[in-house]
């Protein structure tokens, strides 16, 4: 969870009764502040981070890099056919990235809202 006030994003254990465990700190935004996040295929976490960019998490919740972007970043998206495209959405801009990890793929099963694919 994404806690822009406290500038963090939280991670939780998940009980076999499917309810929620809290488990503490996965990362701290020193530059920016955590918005929007998105996992890749092989499980890392990107967070929009307002002005400091978007930020890319390996699982274990160490830091392995930002993308710099002009602008305050807000959100982010894995998309395009082969879910192989970040886009970037800034204050003023949409930024379209060919990235070479893809985004997660829904999961089977679930139920998206009205007009969401």
């Amino acid at each position: 969870m994404s806690d822009s006030r406290a500038n963090h994003i939280r991670v939780f254990d998940v009980r076999d009764d499917g309810g929620l465990d809290e488990a503490g700190v996965f990362a701290e935004c020193s530059e920016g502040q955590f918005d929007n996040i998105r996992f890749d295929d092989q499980g890392r976490l990107w967070a929009a981070a307002m002005h400091g960019g978007v930020h890319c998490y390996d699982p274990d919740g160490t830091l392995l890099g930002r993308l710099l972007v002009p602008g305050i970043v807000a959100n982010i998206r894995f998309g395009g056919a082969r879910r192989n495209r970040l886009f970037i959405a800034a204050d003023t801009t949409l930024y379209s990235l060919v990235m070479s990890v893809t985004g997660t793929s829904p999961l089977p099963g679930v139920q998206r809202g009205p007009g969401r694919p």
